[in-house]
């Protein structure tokens, strides 16, 4: 059988050839690919020149470059178009990997030439992105274990196999668990309250079903809608209960000793390198560098955050007693925020859908794209693509070939909850030739109905923004090594491009350059947007709260390790200063609490505020001098531009001329 991940791509751009892609064809791909790196490690090791910067740090930096691309195009599938057959192969392929990086991590005889060159690093002349490649590989090397005796090295392989396994059933688990469930209703007085076009998207995931009637599903565009118009209390508890019960139901996807095994191995892991717990491993290599750092940071956002959000709190209790609720819950929160919004700002997320027609929101992010970075965006038939509903455009500057873009932005049953970018291939520089990078977007957007296009909430436009600041890291990435391009940075600096581009959703004059009525062509009036830039920080208190609640919990399991025994006990004590409704003992936020049991945000959920910080000094420098001000946008293409290549502060400060300040988020979010 001819393998076409085996074979050099001949397509467009190399571009995944998804059409000739069958499931059979992954585990002998990764099998002989494999095989074909160990072989590049062993001649990096059989050389015997002296070891210098570019026959180990350069040959490694490249090595394993096609086992790299067929691991993103697997587990990319495994994210967006899932299925039974690719989640076995996951199980069955993610710890040979696991074991295969161990290997060359604890390869003691690779080690030693990389140490040769780092500890004689004067004599080499490098420049700044070598010099970072060479103090990154090394560290990478020691922080994976290259200088453990070898029944450690061993346990720590062990260890790292273990959790690759276990996170990626923790995954499944909510991935099952959120496709299991769905509520069929007939009655449509059931569902007073909610807009005719969400009706309409409830009936057609009926017929979907070969039903009558309604059904709602735990997917984001189908469950927020409900939670948000729905005027029936009683189906609202049922649906937030639903939601808040994944991996907490004692049955076969049930994640508590999942959590528990997967911190307990964390924490083992760092013992074995010396760190104290798993937290201070993972913040050595982080911006914030400590928890303590990480614990000051969030209790000083706490602190300033928590009279806002109790006073937000108490204004939605007097609407909600005002309805007969003398004890309001958190499947409340989202409904009479809504109404408390509208009072406010007589603004209606779905009055508002129309003028944010998807295709409309793209051409504005794309615009905004070419006018910062001189970008055009062109669509391509010529890609092939995972799914028909994937749309793939070519990306110019200066009408030369930039980028490849995979935009997907509908719910599937294969497809995980959520929006993310990520890539199919990596940008870099060999043999004088500059790779450029195949970058994907994935949403869950409401799909077009028979009569109507994919209409998105504000929400929604702010989250398509935020995935594509991250796309747009990957885009201009302009780097020599694969492993320092695009988004390969400090995790607490990653997500600065995503929120930063959020920010011009806000701003007048750019939002009448799209927002338009989807029938009428009509602009979205001064009077509304003016209210979208009011109510720009509507609730900021409690969400503000929320994430800071999410970044402590993080930082309790990989701080606390040891101390976790009942996983709703433990959720509860360590979020009791950020909790503000009572808490439901059927429902736990940990057992789906993805990011970080399954993502790469473990001891990191701290950095969507840490960033928030990022974002709020940087747009104030364009906001000061122009939101589209070309001296400051070239200088802010740089930083994206540079990747890992230097330290993110030094990035930044090269970029704004000073250190972010926490004050500029606190007047943005409070005033």
């Amino acid at each position: 059988m001819q393998n076409p991940l085996l074979q050099t791509f001949t397509t467009k751009y190399n571009a995944a050839p998804f059409n000739e892609i069958k499931e059979e064809h992954f585990l002998p791909a990764f099998q002989e690919l494999i095989k074909i790196s160990e072989k590049e490690i062993d001649k990096i090791v059989g050389n015997s020149e002296e070891p210098t910067f570019k026959n180990v740090i350069e040959a490694l930096a490249f090595s394993g470059e096609k086992l790299e691309v067929v691991s993103g195009i697997f587990f990319n599938l495994n994210s967006a178009e899932t299925n039974d057959e690719i989640q076995k192969i996951a199980q069955e392929v993610s710890p040979i990997l696991t074991e295969f990086s161990a290997k060359i991590s604890q390869n003691a005889a690779l080690f030693e030439k990389i140490k040769a060159v780092y500890d004689q690093k004067e004599k080499y002349d490098l420049n700044d992105e070598q010099e970072m490649l060479l103090n990154e590989t090394y560290k990478g090397f020691v922080r994976s274990g290259a200088l453990l005796d070898d029944a450690d090295k061993e346990r720590f392989k062990n260890i790292s196999v273990e959790l690759s396994t276990k996170s990626l059933q923790f995954g499944q688990n909510v991935l099952s668990e959120t496709n299991n469930y769905f509520k069929h209703i007939t009655d449509e007085k059931d569902l007073a309250g909610i807009p005719k076009p969400i009706l309409q998207q409830y009936r057609e995931e009926a017929k979907e079903r070969n039903s009558e009637g309604f059904v709602i599903t735990l997917q984001y565009p189908s469950f927020l809608p409900l939670m948000t118009y729905a005027e029936n209390r009683g189906l609202r508890k049922e649906l937030a209960l639903a939601n808040g019960k994944k991996g907490f139901q004692n049955n076969e996807f049930d994640n508590q000793n999942l959590i528990k095994e997967i911190i307990s191995l964390k924490q083992e892991k760092a013992k074995l390198l010396g760190y104290t717990t798993y937290a201070d491993y993972v913040l050595e290599e982080r911006m914030a560098k400590s928890p303590a750092k990480v614990k000051s940071f969030l209790s000083e956002l706490l602190e300033k955050a928590k009279p806002f959000a109790e006073k937000e709190i108490e204004e939605l209790k007097s609407l909600a007693k005002a309805d007969g609720i003398k004890e309001m819950q958190s499947y409340d929160h989202t409904f009479y925020a809504e109404k408390l919004r509208k009072q406010k700002f007589n603004i209606d997320d779905e009055e508002l859908k129309p003028y944010f027609q998807l295709e409309k929101v793209q051409e504005a992010v794309f615009g905004l794209a070419e006018k910062l970075f001189n970008l055009e965006f062109k669509e391509t038939h010529e890609i092939q693509k995972y799914h028909d509903e994937v749309k793939t455009y070519e990306i110019f500057e200066d009408g030369k070939f930039k980028a490849l873009l995979y935009a997907d932005y509908f719910p599937r049953k294969g497809k995980r909850a959520g929006a993310w970018m990520t890539s199919f291939r990596s940008q870099s520089i060999k043999n004088g030739e500059n790779i450029r990078p195949h970058i994907s977007v994935v949403c869950n957007f409401s799909k077009p109905t028979a009569d109507t296009p994919s209409l998105l909430t504000f929400q929604e436009v702010t989250t398509l923004f935020h995935e594509f600041g991250h796309a747009l890291h990957g885009v201009l990435a302009n780097t020599s090594y694969p492993n320092l391009s695009g988004t390969s940075v400090k995790w607490d600096f990653v997500e600065l491009p995503s929120q930063f581009l959020e920010n011009y959703c806000y701003e007048p004059e750019f939002l009448k350059t799209f927002a338009k009525h989807y029938q009428t062509g009509e602009v979205l009036p001064d009077e509304k947007i003016q209210k979208i830039s009011d109510s720009k920080n509507f609730m900021e208190g409690y969400q503000t709260l929320r994430q800071i609640g999410f970044g402590i919990l993080d930082m309790g399991y990989h701080t606390n390790a040891e101390k976790v025994g009942d996983i709703k006990t433990f959720e509860v004590e360590e979020t009791k200063a950020t909790n503000l409704y009572p808490s439901n003992p059927e429902t736990v936020m940990s057992t789906s609490f993805s990011h970080i049991f399954q993502g790469g945000y473990s001891a990191g959920y701290y950095s969507y505020k840490w960033a928030e910080v990022l974002d709020a000094d940087a747009f104030q420098y364009f906001k000061e001098n122009g939101i589209f001000n070309p001296e400051i946008a070239a200088k802010y293409k740089v930083l994206l531009s540079s990747g890992g290549t230097k330290d993110p502060m030094e990035l930044y400060k090269n970029f704004r001329g000073s250190e972010p300040k926490v004050e500029s988020l606190l007047k943005r979010a409070f005033g």
